[in-house]
């Protein structure tokens, strides 16, 4: 694509920012600097939202994505401005150059600017245009060992509170981030809006078993092994399914995936666990699609995606009662308030029954999923927008 695709911002871009004048669209940069890791979650995230941004605000804004280079071929249709995820652009550089070129600063065509994520190093050069930030999760409060991490947790909370003091408003993907948030950080009188994220239309599934799966039935959990995810306690469930196996997908190259495969080793479970590692999105969407049924028992989600791409497959959904599953799962999934052997095997069993009693089980599973869409989350960040800007020309 070549970049007169594309409504280039004017050089005067390049951070400063006032309030849009009559009959202008105001100018709403993106932070989609993460898509340099398309494949990660963060990346999903910028990529899904800048797609639908284009579909539902091109009346209202006019949007700026601030993109690496190369990124704009995610969006071939073109309708936004480019602002070049430079060095320059880092706020370890504006926050020199600021005090320096601040009393030069004109009035410029930047009206808003959305930090997509609390771990974004880019933030406007003038400091009169407003901020909204998104958090998505405060995980690293929740994992362990702790005890040696009272460094790391006090500099990453400082981060946040330094983004969070400069932000008009705040955007949680869950109620349970926010009042994690809120529970951490000083928000003081900004607005906290929740906006749930959306899920995508799964891939294809692969067309033949994978080679890891043995013939017979299975149980499918999926995440990077770290010790949050709380796979080990599933292994106490086997015993009381016989014929059984677990499929536990993932990065396995972990402390706690290390412990994982050595508590399989110790139970005599190695031939009913099956540890592959990181599966192909075709394999993953297979997993889902035949397993009897998933599991996720996780301690820590801000939002939790693995539960609803099982529910959007029509599997029965069973998972812990902890922090954002409940909310995001709602009365679709079943849930396990204990996690002992007794406890787990009596909630399986008399999930598993309930759902095969019920002949639209899988149809209610799937309209609970489809729910969640990328569009309804473009659109309530359009009025998060809008809230900013109405307060700001107030």
């Amino acid at each position: 694509m070549t970049e007169s695709a594309h409504r280039q911002p004017a050089a005067t871009t390049s951070g400063t920012g006032s309030a849009a004048p009559p009959g202008r669209r105001p100018k709403v940069v993106i932070d989609l600097e993460k898509l340099r890791h398309i494949n990660c979650g963060l990346g999903r995230f910028s990529y899904y939202l800048g797609r639908e941004l284009l579909g539902v605000a091109d009346a209202a804004f006019e949007l700026l994505f601030l993109l690496p280079r190369g990124a704009d071929r995610y969006f071939p249709e073109g309708g936004f401005g480019i602002l070049p995820a430079t060095l320059f652009r880092k706020e370890v550089v504006q926050k020199v150059v600021r005090p320096v070129v601040g009393p030069f600063l004109g009035r410029a065509s930047i009206d808003l600017w959305h930090v997509s994520n609390q771990m974004s190093r880019y933030l406007p050069l003038d400091p009169r245009v407003p901020v909204i930030l998104t958090v998505h999760d405060l995980n690293f409060l929740h994992e362990s060992p702790q005890e040696d991490r009272g460094r790391e947790i006090d500099r990453k909370l400082a981060d946040i509170q330094r983004k969070v003091d400069r932000a008009a408003a705040l955007v949680t993907d869950s109620q349970y981030v926010a009042d994690d948030l809120a529970a951490h950080v000083d928000l003081g009188s900004r607005p906290v809006h929740v906006v749930p994220l959306g899920l995508s239309e799964p891939p294809p599934a692969s067309a033949t078993r994978p080679a890891f799966v043995p013939e017979g039935p299975f149980l499918f959990t999926v995440g990077n092994c770290l010790i949050h995810k709380n796979f080990h306690v599933l292994f106490d469930l086997l015993p009381a399914l016989p014929g059984m196996r677990l499929v536990v997908a993932g990065k396995k190259a972990t402390p706690y995936g290390e412990h994982l495969e050595r508590e399989i080793a110790r139970l005599g479970l190695t031939d009913r666990v099956l540890m592959p590692g990181e599966v192909s999105d075709g394999d993953r969407q297979w997993l889902y699609e035949n397993c009897e049924a998933f599991l996720f028992p996780s301690l820590t989600e801000g939002f939790g995606f693995p539960v609803l791409e099982a529910m959007q497959a029509g599997r029965p959904v069973f998972c812990s009662r902890k922090t954002s599953l409940p909310e995001i799962a709602g009365t679709a999934a079943t849930y396990f308030d204990g996690f002992d052997a007794a406890a787990l095997a009596a909630v399986y069993r008399d999930g598993m029954q309930r759902f095969r009693a019920d002949p639209a089980g899988s149809q209610k599973l799937r309209d609970h999923a489809a729910a969640f869409t990328w569009a309804e989350t473009a659109r309530r960040y359009c009025r998060v927008y809008e809230s900013v800007l109405r307060g700001r020309s107030g």
